[in-house]
C-alpha cells in the first residue's frame, strides 16, 4: 500500500483501510475505542507527547507532577524538561523489588497536581506497577476535591504481555517493536472528551494530532 493515506486517489484510500484496519486492532489490544488511538514513531514519542502535552493542557490548574523514580528515560526527560519550564516534580520511590510507595503517591497529590506518569511494567525488573489501583485513587481525589488530574502509563512492556485496562487511564503509550512489530512505530492513546495539545502540526494527519505522512508499512 503505497499511496499517500491522505490523498483520494484508489491506492491512497487502500492504504487509508489499511491504516484504519491497524488502528481497530490496537484498540481492540488496548480495550479502546478505534478514535482513542494515535500513531506515532516510536513508544518514546508517545510518552512525550503525553507527558508534555497533558501537562501543557492543565497547566492553569497546576504545575505539579508526581512521577516515579524507576520510569523509563522517555518518561523522565520529558519531565526534566517540564521542570525547567516550572513546573513541580515528585518522585515516589520503590522498594528493593521495585514495588511502588502506594502511601507517598497518595500523599504527594495536591490540588496542584495535574498530571501522574506511572510505567505499567518495569522495563528492568519485570515488576507490574498497580495502575487500576493509582487510576482508583486519582479519580477518588478527583471527585472530593473537583482536580482534573491525569493518569498516564508507559505500557511499552505490557502490551502483549498482561491485559492492559484503559478504566480510570487517561493516556497510554505503547510501541510496536516490543510485541514483534517493526521499529519506528508507536500508538498513544487519548481518552475519547481528553483534548491536549497537537505534538506535531502540519498537514493534520491523524486527526490534527500527529502530523506527517502516515508510515503505512510500519503501522
Amino acid at each position: 500500500h503505497y499511496g499517500n493515506p491522505s490523498s483520494i486517489y484508489r491506492i491512497g484510500r487502500e492504504a487509508h483501510v489499511a491504516i484504519d484496519e491497524a488502528r481497530e486492532k490496537v484498540a481492540k489490544a488496548l480495550n479502546a475505542k478505534p478514535r482513542e488511538i494515535f500513531f506515532t514513531g516510536c513508544g518514546t514519542e508517545s510518552d512525550n507527547a503525553a507527558i508534555i502535552g497533558g501537562a501543557l493542557a492543565r497547566k492553569r490548574r497546576g504545575k505539579k507532577i508526581i512521577t516515579t523514580q524507576v520510569e523509563h528515560p522517555a518518561v523522565l526527560e520529558p519531565v526534566k524538561r517540564l521542570e525547567a519550564m516550572g513546573f513541580e516534580i515528585e518522585y515516589i520511590g520503590v522498594d528493593k523489588k521495585c514495588r511502588l510507595d502506594m502511601g507517598r503517591l497518595e500523599q504527594a497529590l495536591t490540588e496542584d497536581t495535574v498530571l501522574i506518569s506511572v510505567m505499567s511494567v518495569n522495563n528492568e525488573t519485570g515488576t507490574v506497577m498497580p495502575i487500576e489501583q493509582i487510576a482508583q485513587i486519582k479519580d477518588r481525589f478527583n471527585e472530593e476535591h473537583g482536580c482534573d488530574i491525569l493518569l498516564h502509563t508507559d505500557a511499552v512492556q505490557a502490551l502483549g504481555k498482561i491485559p492492559v485496562a484503559v478504566k480510570g487511564v487517561d493516556m497510554i503509550s505503547v510501541s510496536g517493536h516490543k510485541i514483534h512489530g517493526p521499529k519506528g512505530t508507536g500508538a498513544l492513546y487519548i481518552r475519547k472528551g481528553l483534548s491536549i495539545p497537537a505534538f506535531m502540526v502540519g498537514g493534520g494527519q491523524e486527526r490534527n494530532m500527529r502530523s506527517g505522512t502516515e508510515n503505512t508499512a510500519g503501522i
